[in-house]
């Protein structure tokens, strides 16, 4: 494992856009609110760019996100949106220049694509939390989501509780291992690459978006047909928005879904988090250890800087 520095007022943070194109407008708004953190937004030169459904040619947006890995004057990474395409850059990253520059690495969904291939490349923790465009620039950005931005700044350990959300137990135990996961879609697309997630021992955590019950089920039995749910010491089910179906008209539903898949696991695995699309949005330290409780329904993560 390989902590990132903490953040200190003054310092610049890079904004880049290395899936698809971001709402230009929204990420501007997003600028007061780092502004109040005391940090001072430097754009990469492409985050501007489009190329179909992608911000910018695929050596673009690799350049920018090599360039705020080797600028010593960059003290952190914040992902300006998601949509598509970190895969498609994942095979020409430079790992060592990543591991030599550790720094906080900050966004979510198909960041997760990222996430996953930097921690198993290098060992770095990785933020899984709101990004400029899709959440801190929108009205709704909610306050519980601004405070988590609280971490980058000092070792704090995380307590999630049902003070936060309602929690639901789908199978029983306690359980402590490595942090890992995002976005269940990104974390199959990984299945059958040199990135493909590691799940042996640590904790998974799964969320979506706009997936009908079907396509989660088809997911789920990817990865447990791949062995990954069997290997996982715990699981923690995050926000799954507009997981309704609209193609069918018979449908089973999220929760038989993921009943059908989780239920006879035999470990522990909770359901309800306020982690993913969804305000407020819990933002986690990928890569750290972290502590789920059933009979306590409580999350605890260790500190994702030094």
């Amino acid at each position: 494992m390989l902590l990132p520095n903490r953040l200190h007022k003054g310092d610049k943070i890079g904004v880049i856009a290395p899936a698809s194109p971001p709402n230009i407008d929204q990420m501007y708004q997003a600028f007061p609110f780092i502004e109040s953190l005391g940090l001072e937004v430097v754009l990469g030169n492409h985050v501007k760019d489009v190329y179909g459904y992608l911000a910018g040619k695929d050596e673009d947006r690799l350049s920018d996100f090599h360039a705020m890995f080797r600028n010593p004057d960059i003290k952190g990474i914040f992902c300006a949106g998601g949509g598509y395409g970190t895969g498609r850059i994942a095979g020409k990253i430079d790992y060592k220049l990543v591991k030599e520059n550790p720094k906080p690495f900050w966004g979510y969904s198909d960041i997760t694509y990222l996430h996953t291939a930097i921690r198993q490349q290098t060992g770095l923790v990785t933020f899984h939390g709101p990004m400029l465009s899709s959440d801190i620039g929108k009205d709704d950005f909610h306050e519980k989501s601004q405070d988590m931005f609280r971490q980058l700044f000092a070792p704090a350990e995380l307590n999630y509780s049902t003070s936060y959300s309602e929690l639901m137990i789908i199978s029983e135990g306690a359980v402590s291992g490595e942090l890992v996961g995002g976005n269940l879609s990104l974390l199959v697309s990984t299945l059958g690459t040199p990135y493909e997630l590691e799940a042996k021992g640590k904790l998974l955590l799964i969320e979506d978006i706009d997936e009908e019950p079907y396509r989660v089920d088809g997911m789920l039995n990817q990865l447990k047909l791949s062995g990954k749910l069997d290997e996982a010491a715990g699981i923690l089910i995050g926000d799954f928005k507009n997981a309704e179906p609209s193609k069918r008209k018979e449908s089973l539903s999220l929760s038989q879904v993921l009943s059908d898949y989780l239920s006879d696991l035999n470990k522990p695995i909770i359901a309800g988090f306020k982690i993913g699309h969804c305000q407020p949005h819990f933002a986690v330290p990928l890569g750290v250890h972290a502590e789920m409780s059933t009979k306590k329904l409580s999350l605890t993560i260790a500190p994702g800087v030094k």
